[in-house]
């Protein structure tokens, strides 16, 4: 039997004004049902420290969860731990979405146990706020015959120290300012209540992410527990089985293959969301430095401009030296040689070199300057798994080739030190800069290289993969820079791209303009070519 609505109810929501998810539950559908819930879900249901966390993927199904843990603790006398529940979202969807939630699992298990329910009630929240007034926030309840309550408030509630029970917080990463509202959730404990945050990561800077640190600290004792769920572990759960119960569909393996690899391929370049949203791995930076269209604008289709790719395998390096010479000297040949006929002999030529040895991409970029402003990438050289000694026999020989050669500038730091030491002793420090690539460098120079691409000053060519790393350059702490990733982080570590081409083009847009208006700060063995050489060149 439903309970009548109260007299500030302003209506009663029909089922079909509630999001598609919540509808899609079919009927009969008894969570509470052996093997229903995954271990996941069943796991998180299960911690009852005062104040729990989960970190997790993008729908995973820890909200659903507690829309089920939720008619159980609103339907439960006082004696049996009973209390009211508050869910709170980052938007109105959200909590319709919970509600509805709620309101199914409710017809199977909290009418049994509570002997009534009232119908979803759209009312006004009266929000106490900070200089005492009130606000009247739209908001959506299920009332119970134990006396007992879920509320799911449309909005972020200035006055959270005000409500006593179960506070769920969700998506709180993205609430508006999610540290008032963690601070002010972890007053309810005073009377008893409970806390349930639950987000994807928004940033390491943020301070969901801060609250999860302080916790695995021990900073809040035993009161406080952190359980991670990231997109594969619930995919080992079942969640695809799941997916494919609630639409009536049958699973099967190529499903789950193709369902699962639409979701990764889905963020396309952007890898470090897509790490964030789904492995629960929260990154540095803020989003992309460039638009896509300047990016596009950058890659015209004509002229071609190749991007020549040298991938070994680990075994290479054990060979003998000299075969490993001689073998570099017919691939030389067979692919540099047609690449380095495309360079315009009129035009000035700088290069950057972003080194890697293993997991990443070492890139050789060499940068045509023509009369005036433009600059463009006549090839691109791509090397995976090369040893050093090949890569230094594959860069000279371009460097004593490249027309009207002007200076170049190496990445310097780690392993790459040995390989931009040794180019500068054979071209000369005065001609070859050592850049240890760091947040200063970044700071100074990226913005130079976006520059470029926003005034449209500069091409490279038209290639996927130079596009996606050049997508990953994003804002740090203002500075424009490619985060690397620790290994244990990637979910491919051996074909992982961490935006190689970036930092190899800044290097290349660092050489330039500073091989050609002032001196390197090294110290220089040898002159600068004459400035004559640069006449017609701005």
């Amino acid at each position: 039997m439903a309970i009548k609505p109260l007299g500030d109810t302003l209506r009663c929501v029909e089922w079909e004004e509630l999001p598609t998810r919540a509808r899609e539950i079919p009927e009969g559908f008894d969570p509470s049902a052996e093997g229903v819930l995954m271990k996941h879900q069943v796991e998180w249901l299960r911690i009852t420290a005062p104040i729990k966390v989960c970190e997790k993927g993008r729908r995973t199904g820890i909200t659903f969860a507690e829309g089920l843990d939720a008619p159980l603790t609103a339907g439960a006398t006082k004696e049996a731990g009973g209390m009211d529940v508050y869910y709170i979202g980052d938007t109105k969807e959200k909590g319709l979405e919970f509600i509805g939630y709620c309101a199914k699992f409710s017809k199977t298990i909290a009418q049994a146990q509570a002997g009534g329910i009232s119908e979803i009630e759209e009312f006004l929240f009266e929000d106490q706020q900070e200089d005492g007034t009130t606000k009247q926030i739209t908001s959506y309840r299920i009332r119970y015959a134990s006396g007992f309550k879920i509320v799911a408030l449309s909005s972020n509630p200035a006055n959270i120290r005000g409500l006593q029970g179960k506070v769920i917080i969700d998506e709180a990463a993205f609430h508006r300012n999610v540290a008032a509202v963690i601070d002010a959730a972890t007053a309810l404990l005073i009377w008893g209540g409970r806390v349930s945050i639950i987000s994807t990561h928004f940033g390491r800077a943020n301070p969901f992410n801060a609250l999860i640190n302080d916790i695995r600290d021990l900073r809040y004792g035993d009161s406080a527990e952190v359980y991670k769920c990231s997109f594969d572990d619930a995919v080992a759960n079942g969640l695809y089985e799941r997916v494919c119960m609630m639409k009536g569909e049958k699973a099967t393996i190529e499903g789950k293959a193709k369902w699962y690899a639409t979701i990764r391929n889905g963020y396309g370049p952007r890898k470090a969301q897509m790490r964030e949203e789904l492995d629960a791995i929260p990154r540095d930076g803020t989003g992309t430095s460039m638009p896509g269209i300047w990016i596009d604008n950058a890659m015209p289709s004509e002229p071609h401009r190749p991007v020549v790719r040298l991938k070994l395998t680990d075994d290479f390096a054990a060979k003998p030296v000299d075969e490993r010479e001689s073998w570099c000297d017919d691939w030389i040949k067979k692919y540099i040689d047609p690449v380095l006929a495309l360079c315009n002999p009129e035009h000035l030529h700088v290069f950057g070199h972003d080194f890697a040895r293993h997991r990443d991409y070492s890139i050789f970029a060499p940068l045509a300057i023509e009369p005036g402003r433009q600059r463009y990438c006549p090839f691109v050289l791509e090397m995976h798994k090369v040893p050093t000694r090949q890569q230094e026999q594959i860069i000279w020989y371009i460097l004593d080739r490249l027309p009207r050669f002007c200076g170049g500038a190496m990445d310097a730091t780690g392993s790459g030190e040995t390989l931009a030491e040794y180019t500068a002793d054979k071209y000369g420090s005065g001609m070859i800069a050592q850049v240890k690539l760091n947040r200063a460098w970044y700071g100074s120079w990226m913005p130079k290289m976006i520059q470029q691409f926003e005034d449209g000053t500069i091409q490279v060519p038209k290639d996927q993969d130079l596009a996606n790393d050049l997508r990953a350059v994003e804002e740090v702490d203002g500075i424009p820079m490619v985060v690397k990733q620790r290994r244990q982080d990637l979910k491919d570590p051996d074909t992982y791209r961490h935006g190689d081409f970036s930092p190899a083009l800044a290097l290349a847009v660092f050489a330039s303009i500073e091989m050609r208006q002032g001196p390197v700060e090294v110290s220089s063995r040898h002159r600068r070519q004459s400035a004559s050489m640069f006449e017609g060149y701005q």
